[in-house]
């Protein structure tokens, strides 16, 4: 039965992946629990800031990082640009994580996850600067996987640059919210997919629980990142679990389709044989 809920293997740029969930790796108390988590959530892409979690000052691997306590047969590393304030500063830190990932063999050399933000209070995505790295790192040959807002004008404008993936937030990053604006990812999803059904829209940030990974998921995303929903839990191996059942659900329940809701009730057992048996019954008496 495992191996039905997966329809078919899910396409992102050059990638294959079965699940659909992509799990970060910053705020665990350790990198025992980092791993316990990753396992536990069925996850394969890993997403890392490789110029803050691996690098050191002065360029060199930290003695001990995220690359080195991970086992990178098992998972596809996903470097973003993570802390990155400017255009420039983002297009550097990519360079640098494909310069480290094609040293070590990994796949993930090909690909980058984008942040450029705004503020240091809301990490809220700066729109102007994300169109600008967007455009140059894929004039590089970058696979860029897009964060940015839940503003559908400006999600068209991303995958118009040639991000391979647009990645819309469920809310403000590390909050816990949730799907705040379940309408504007609607709108997103059909900017994007209106004419091209299998562009991948993949919601990132601001989940708090399974519950909210389901709700993205059953709007039609096509998968979900997160990192502190997990990561700073009670509970983070459980949490971990309950993400990978959510993910799973709310696309098996997208896939099914939902009954259309009504005003008023609908009886599960349908009345009109009773109604008729009873009738023929006075007529025999």
């Amino acid at each position: 039965m495992a191996e039905a809920i997966y329809d078919e293997p899910y396409k992102l740029g050059p990638f294959e992946f079965k699940s659909r969930l992509f799990l970060g790796t910053g705020k665990y108390a350790n990198f025992d629990i980092m791993n316990q988590c990753l396992a536990a959530s069925g996850t394969e892409v890993v997403t890392v800031a490789i110029r803050r979690d691996v690098l050191s000052p002065d360029g060199g691997k930290k003695p001990q990082n995220m690359l080195d306590a991970m086992d990178l047969d098992r998972y596809t590393i996903l470097p973003n640009t993570a802390g990155c304030f400017s255009a420039k500063d983002a297009i550097r830190s990519a360079r640098l994580s494909k310069e480290l990932l094609e040293g070590l063999g990994n796949p993930g050399a090909q690909w980058v996850k984008l942040e450029v933000l705004g503020d240091k209070k809301t990490l809220l995505p700066d729109p102007v600067g994300t169109l600008e790295a967007t455009e140059k790192l894929v004039a590089e040959g970058f696979t860029v996987l897009v964060y940015t807002s839940d503003d559908p004008i400006i999600a068209k404008r991303l995958k118009d640059a040639g991000a391979t993936s647009v990645m819309p937030a469920g809310s403000p990053i590390g909050s816990g919210q949730g799907i705040l604006n379940p309408n504007n990812i609607r709108i997103v999803l059909e900017y994007l997919k209106g004419d091209d059904p299998d562009y991948p829209v993949i919601v990132d940030a601001g989940v708090g629980t399974a519950s909210d990974v389901t709700v993205a998921m059953e709007l039609g995303s096509d998968g979900v990142l997160l990192n502190t929903g997990v990561a700073s839990a009670d509970d983070p191996i459980r949490m971990a679990h309950a993400m990978r059942h959510a993910i799973e659900a709310g696309r098996l329940a997208y896939q099914s389709g939902r009954i259309p809701k009504k005003l008023y009730a609908t009886a599960s057992s349908p009345m009109e044989g009773v109604i008729a048996s009873s009738a023929a019954a006075k007529q025999e008496a």
